[in-house]
């Protein structure tokens, strides 16, 4: 299990942070290092200001997916942003930001919630990536 599961993360939605943060939660309860990289959309997702807010599903999941989603709140699932804190809590999780989306976002590191390990370019995360699996969300 010493090979990481590396997730690149895209996408700033709701339910694909969501499988993000379930898959990652999962390999840190096996004992899986694991290595986000957020990039674009789901870099901004991570604002400290914006990270409890409703960032929305994927078009593709329609009116019946949002329907899915209240339906799982209602339930009592946790938000994506809690679900990584649990991952971390659970084993070894490092979530970096992209450098270049934090230059083109103009966004700062003091701007990310503390879930935000540091800002590395992509270059340090395939070098932490080692041979582990990479996915792209």
């Amino acid at each position: 299990m010493d090979e990481p599961l590396n997730l690149v993360l895209f996408s700033g939605t709701d339910d694909k942070l969501q499988a993000a943060a379930i898959l990652t939660a999962g390999a840190a309860a096996l004992g899986k290092p694991v290595n986000v990289f957020l990039q674009y959309w789901a870099l901004d997702a991570f604002r400290r200001e914006r990270i409890d807010r409703d960032h929305g599903l994927a078009p593709e999941s329609g009116a019946e997916g949002r329907a899915h989603v209240d339906a799982l709140r209602a339930a009592g699932q946790v938000s994506w942003a809690e679900t990584f804190r649990q991952a971390k809590e659970l084993g070894v999780v490092d979530i970096q930001a992209c450098s270049l989306s934090m230059d083109l976002l103009g966004i700062e590191e003091n701007n990310l919630d503390s879930l935000v390990d540091g800002v590395e370019g992509v270059t340090a995360f395939y070098l932490n990536a080692a041979n582990g699996q990479v996915v792209f969300i």
